[in-house]
């Protein structure tokens, strides 16, 4: 079976997608920050196949080069790895903008020195795709969001949406060296990914859940999501690897929700739970709908958003998470 490599392996989908590979017989290998910090690599060695197909290896993704040997004798890489915050940190030039930017770079570089490595797919967002202006204007009910669509990153910095910014120059700087070095290059771009969570920690868009049920998010916001479930994040990434037809961008989304509905449905579901029922403000409710066609056409299905939810407030529950 064919050795592949997963940056950012012990991350929320990184762990998915080393599951899943080893489900389906490949020999992977992961890099991480430190192999040895068993509270955070854990989960992975306990995988079933972990123990026979699975490496874990020590990359910093910020050296150039120091993921040469990780990546080679590779069929394939799924650089996942990226920061993730949950608010906006110190310093952030370093903190987020270069581990993106520059840790994109230098993965890429590294699988180009690989003589074997036939594809890279890239863990983007939609955050690459919808942070402009008037994405999801009120006037414009009849929007439809797909791969064509990309963020502004001016529009990101005056509103210090430093995340998406991060994932758009990411991305575009993943195109520009996949184009200029003839490197074959597929992105996915999940909307909010949700389901059970496999490393010990609490990851951002699991957050956005809990906010909602916890008490801690008083008011509901006037603002859209997508939902689309971590096992099929992952499931997509290797489909579109194991696919030679695949290229480009795929948007990754389920079902498309006003935070309006959001509420509505976690009131349903969880009754118990401090659910918000107060307005932010009394503007137009923002409108849209993402389109996942084009992965759709391939033959991807997705899981309803709904269990996605259900799975992740579970998995919440279990981990002491949440107590409603």
């Amino acid at each position: 079976m064919a050795t592949v490599a997963v940056t950012g392996a012990n991350g929320f989908i990184g762990s998915w997608i080393v599951k899943l590979l080893l489900e389906s017989g490949y020999n992977v290998r992961g890099a991480v920050r430190d192999p040895a910090d068993v509270a955070k690599v854990g989960h992975l060695l306990k995988l079933p196949g972990a123990k026979e197909r699975l490496v874990l290896a020590k990359g910093n993704l910020l050296q150039e080069g120091s993921l040469d040997s990780v990546f080679d004798g590779v069929d394939g890489v799924f650089h996942t790895a990226s920061p993730v915050p949950t608010t906006t940190p110190p310093d952030v030039q370093k903190d987020l903008l270069d581990p993106a930017i520059k840790g994109t770079a230098n993965v890429l570089s590294s699988a180009s020195k690989s003589r074997t490595v036939k594809r890279v797919v890239l863990t983007s967002s939609t955050s690459a795709i919808t942070a402009s202006k008037n994405t999801w204007s009120p006037e414009n009910t009849n929007k439809v969001v797909d791969e064509s669509w990309w963020s502004d990153p001016e529009w990101c910095e005056s509103i210090k949406s430093f995340y998406a910014l991060s994932k758009t120059q990411a991305e575009k700087t993943a195109w520009d060296f996949a184009k200029q070095n003839g490197l074959d290059l597929v992105v996915m771009n999940p909307a909010t990914v949700l389901g059970p969570v496999l490393p010990s920690t609490l990851n951002a868009s699991t957050r956005i859940i809990l906010g909602y049920l916890n008490g801690s998010k008083t008011e509901i916001p006037n603002r859209m999501y997508g939902f689309v479930h971590v096992k099929d994040v992952a499931k997509a990434h290797i489909f579109a690897f194991e696919r030679p037809e695949a290229e480009g961008r795929y948007l990754l989304v389920e079902s498309t929700m006003h935070a309006k509905q959001v509420a509505e449905l976690l009131r349903t579901l969880y009754p118990q739970c401090a659910i918000p029922d107060k307005y932010v403000d009394d503007q137009p409710l923002l409108v849209g709908t993402y389109s996942a066609d084009k992965i759709r056409k391939l033959g991807m299905e997705f899981t309803p958003a709904v269990e996605a939810i259900k799975e992740c407030v579970e998995s919440c529950r279990e981990r002491g998470w949440l107590d409603c």
